[in-house]
């Protein structure tokens, strides 16, 4: 049975762990991943699982390429599994669409403007987030009416500043836009720092106007019998590894 997570968004959502599907081995159980080696037919299952949990049709559930960008798809009708544009966000005003997307430690984003009825979903890891990734999905769901202001945005479960060792390169990527968010790395091993992901996302989210902002605090990496983690995969040597879905429906 699937257990998502859901936040205080006033539109149906959650944020999916790993348990619940029918996939097996390292993809157990509920990957929604197309794009590794598990059988297709198992995550399309899984898919509708999820749709279904959120009482939307499997066949209304689009997701789309994630690149790590800031590409911003504005889904007017569903496509087919696994032919959604290169982007990293989605927003819709189309009742009965559910936007999904799938994370391993990156930040999953759900939006909801309830009185312009419009939602949106984003993919934020560091790359995205400091590109402004989450910016970008306010603009595309402005576009369909929607105001910060009145939107509520819920960070599901991604990797916690405890298990994020990262090195300068991260570090001075994030600090080139706005020194001010050094407040977001805690000193670690020497040349390394905990970055705190899940914070960073809130806080451009609140600069940019978001009337609520939401974090669900879950450790991907921390969690393994909840979650699918790419940092916890990378430390054990690699392999192949699932994602779990978060989603949100109109």
């Amino acid at each position: 049975m699937t257990e998502p997570l859901t936040g205080s968004l006033p539109t149906p959502h959650g944020f999916f762990t790993r348990r619940g599907g029918v996939s097996e081995g390292p993809y157990a159980s509920l990957n929604c991943s197309l794009s590794g080696n598990d059988a297709r037919d198992n995550v399309l299952e899984n898919r509708a699982r999820v749709a279904r949990a959120l009482l939307a049709e499997p066949t209304c559930l689009v997701g789309v390429t994630q690149v790590h960008g800031t590409a911003v798809a504005i889904v007017a009708e569903p496509w087919r599994p696994g032919e959604g544009p290169v982007a990293d966000a989605m927003v819709t005003d189309r009742a009965g669409v559910a936007l999904g997307i799938v994370t391993a430690d990156c930040g999953p984003v759900l939006f909801s403007d309830p009185a312009a009825g419009v939602i949106g979903a984003a993919h934020a890891g560091w790359r995205g987030a400091v590109a402004g990734v989450l910016e970008a999905t306010l603009d595309a769901m402005a576009r369909l009416g929607g105001r910060a202001a009145q939107t509520h945005a819920v960070i599901g479960p991604c990797i916690g500043q405890t298990s994020y060792e990262v090195a300068a390169d991260l570090r001075d990527a994030v600090l080139a836009r706005d020194p001010s968010d050094a407040r977001f790395f805690a000193d670690g091993r020497p040349d390394r720092w905990q970055f705190d992901l899940p914070g960073y996302c809130a806080a451009r989210l609140r600069a940019a106007g978001v009337g609520t902002v939401e974090i669900l605090a879950a450790d991907t990496a921390a969690l393994e019998d909840r979650f699918f983690s790419h940092r916890r995969r990378t430390l054990a040597g690699g392999g192949p590894i699932g994602h779990q879905m978060s989603a949100i429906v109109l």
